[in-house]
């Protein structure tokens, strides 16, 4: 049975992307800790990270760092975090989001039902930050 985020990659359940290429595909967390939250996922659906071979963590985390870079810049961040935890869905993700403090980083304050119109915008930023940045390629348009 395909994971949840197995058929989000494919179309079967709404997502609101800001990457997509061969391997790897970004999406808005439905969870946000903050503004812009993003979660970085193989398109093969591996369980735990320990799992993944080398080179699919390094592409991994390349693209958590562009999104990281451009979370920064768009919404005026002092860093991105970076999370890897892998008990919500079982399909390797990494968290990365907007941060300011180790406050940031507390997933019990993950928000639980956020404003659609926020998210939608929250996406349209974050792929301008990355078309802006020279990712435009790998940017959808919605």
């Amino acid at each position: 049975m395909p994971t949840l985020f197995t058929r989000i990659i494919n179309g079967e359940i709404p997502g609101r992307f800001v990457w997509k290429d061969n391997d790897v595909v970004a999406f808005l967390s439905i969870g946000p800790l903050s503004d812009g939250h993003v979660l970085v996922v193989p398109r093969q659906e591996i369980n735990k990270w320990t799992d993944a071979p080398a080179e699919l963590m390094q592409k991994l985390i390349t693209v958590a760092q562009a999104v990281g870079k451009a979370q920064v810049e768009v919404f005026g961040s002092e860093r991105a975090g970076l999370s890897i935890a892998g008990f919500e869905v079982d399909h390797l993700h990494l968290h990365v989001w907007p941060a300011n403090s180790m406050a940031d980083f507390d997933f019990s304050r993950a928000e639980s039902n956020p404003d659609p119109e926020r998210m939608e915008a929250n996406a349209q930023k974050l792929r301008q930050g990355l078309r802006d940045a020279g990712y435009g390629e790998f940017v959808p348009e919605s």
